[in-house]
C-alpha cells in the first residue's frame, strides 16, 4: 500500500475539491431534521435567492440537486433536448471531451470543435457553422466555460455575440463547474440559457451538490423536450417550488447547512472581491511558473485561467512522479496531468477559500519537489516572484490593522 502518514495538515493544492473553511464544517456539524418542516423550506428560500447571485442572474431559475458537475451536465441537456437534436460543443481538454462522451450517449448529434490542448474554443469554426446553418438545426452549443485538464478559459460573451450576429436561435449551454463564484459570469448579460457549477470548486464545499440554472428560454424548452429524466427532471422541483416546500426527494441536510455558511462567507467578503482575489493568486502562480523557467500548458494570455495552472514539464521529467513525490514526501496535493496531457503537465489549484500565505507555501513546496525530481530550480524563485507581485497589488481583502 503507497501510503505513509505525514505529519500536519495535507496541503490541497488540486482544482477541486478543495479545501473546506472550519465555519462551513462547523454549519454541517449537526443531526438530521425533518425536510418537511418549516425550517428547511424557509432554509432552502433563502438558498435559491442566493444561489441566483452566484451566477449574477435576476430572470434565472436555480436547481440545487444532491449530485455533482456530471449529473448537472446530465440535467442541463436533458431537460432542454431531445434525442437526436444537433449540438455543436468545443473539445478543448478532458472535461469538455466527457461531456461529449455524455452528450452522444444520450443520443444527441454532437458536431465537434477540436481545439489543440492548451488553447481555447475555435470560435472562427463555430462562426462558419452558424452562418451554414440557415434552417437552424443546430438546438444548443455547449462550452466549458473554464477546462480544468488544461487551465483554458473561454471568451463566453463572444460565444454569445456570434449568437446574436446571426441571429442563431440555438441554446448557449454552459459548464462553469471551475469557473462560478471564481471567476467573471454573467449569466443575464451573456445570455447564457443553462449554466452549472459543483460544491466541491469556488464554493469550498464537500463534493455533492449541483448547482443549475436556467433561463426563462430554456425553462420553455424544457416542456417540450423529450430526453428521458427522472431525478434530474426539472418539473419535479418546479412542482414542489410552487406549494412552498422545494424538494422532490429528501436532500442533505448537513449540506444545506454548509451551504448557507459558505454563502455568508462570500456575501461578506463580496462576490466581486473573491473574483479579484482569485484574479490576483492565479496571476502570482503564473509568474511562478514563469520565474522556475518552465511554461503554461495554456498558448495565449487571453485564456490563462484564475483558478488552476497547468504547468508544462520538460521531456526529461515525469509529471506523475512530481505529484506522487509531492503528496509523499511534503503532503502536499497537486493535479495530475490527464488523459493527452498525462506526464506532461502538472497542476496547481489556486481556488476556493484561499489566501496568499496559503498559496505560497503551495509554490514553496512545488520548488521542494521540482529539485527532488531533478529539474534545476533556484529554491524560492517562484516564490519571490508570486510575493512581490502580491505584495505589490491591490489586498484581496480589508486590512484588519
Amino acid at each position: 500500500m503507497d501510503y505513509v502518514y505525514g505529519p500536519g495538515r495535507n496541503h490541497l493544492f488540486v482544482p477541486g475539491p478543495v479545501n473546506i473553511p472550519e465555519p462551513v464544517i462547523r454549519a454541517m456539524n449537526r443531526n438530521n431534521e425533518d425536510y418537511r418542516a418549516p425550517a428547511i423550506p424557509a432554509l432552502t428560500k433563502t438558498l435559491l435567492e442566493d444561489v441566483k447571485k452566484l451566477f449574477k442572474t435576476t430572470t434565472g431559475t436555480p436547481f440545487i440537486i444532491p449530485t455533482t458537475g456530471t449529473g448537472a451536465w446530465e440535467s442541463a441537456l436533458t431537460n432542454t433536448l431531445s434525442p437526436g437534436d444537433t449540438i455543436v460543443s468545443f473539445l478543448i481538454g478532458q472535461f469538455s471531451l466527457l461531456w461529449i462522451d455524455q452528450q452522444q450517449r444520450l443520443k444527441f448529434k454532437v458536431d465537434v470543435i477540436e481545439s489543440e490542448w492548451g488553447q481555447g474554443a475555435n470560435l472562427d469554426e463555430l462562426a462558419s457553422k452558424l452562418a451554414a446553418d440557415r434552417t437552424h438545426t443546430i438546438k444548443a452549443v455547449c462550452i466549458v466555460h473554464n477546462e480544468t485538464a488544461t487551465g483554458v478559459t473561454n471568451n463566453l460573451a463572444a460565444v454569445r455575440k456570434l449568437l446574436d450576429d446571426y441571429n442563431h436561435p440555438a441554446l448557449l449551454l454552459v459548464d462553469g463547474v471551475s469557473s462560478i463564484c471564481a471567476l467573471d459570469f454573467r449569466m443575464d448579460e451573456w445570455g447564457i440559457d443553462v449554466a452549472l457549477t459543483g460544491s466541491q470548486k469556488a464554493l469550498s464545499m464537500p463534493t455533492g451538490m449541483g448547482f443549475i440554472c436556467a433561463s426563462p428560454k430554456a425553462l420553455e424548452a424544457s416542456k417540450t423536450a423529450q430526453s428521458a429524466r427522472v431525478f434530474f427532471d426539472w418539473n419535479d422541483y418546479l412542482k414542489f417550488y410552487k406549494i412552498g416546500t422545494y424538494w422532490p426527494y429528501t436532500p442533505s441536510i448537513q449540506m444545506l447547512y454548509g451551504l448557507r455558511a459558505a454563502l455568508d462567507l462570500i456575501f461578506e467578503e463580496g462576490l466581486d472581491n473573491v473574483i479579484a482575489r482569485h484574479s490576483r493568486l492565479g496571476k502570482a502562480t503564473r509568474l511562478a511558473v514563469e520565474a522556475w523557467g518552465l511554461k503554461n500548458c495554456t498558448q495565449k494570455e487571453e485564456w490563462h485561467s484564475d483558478t488552476v495552472t497547468a504547468v508544462v514539464v520538460p521531456p526529461y521529467i515525469d509529471s506523475s512522479e512530481i505529484v506522487r513525490r509531492a503528496w509523499k514526501r511534503y503532503n502536499l496535493s497537486l493535479g495530475l496531468g490527464l488523459n493527452k496531457v498525462a506526464g506532461k503537465v502538472f497542476r496547481i489549484g489556486h481556488l476556493g477559500n484561499l489566501n496568499e500565505l496559503q498559496l505560497l507555501g503551495c509554490l514553496s513546496g512545488v520548488e521542494m519537489v521540482l529539485k527532488d525530481v531533478g529539474y534545476p530550480v533556484k529554491l524560492g524563485s517562484g516564490v519571490a516572484a508570486a510575493a512581490t507581485y502580491l505584495q505589490n497589488s491591490t489586498p484581496m481583502i480589508p486590512s484588519r490593522i
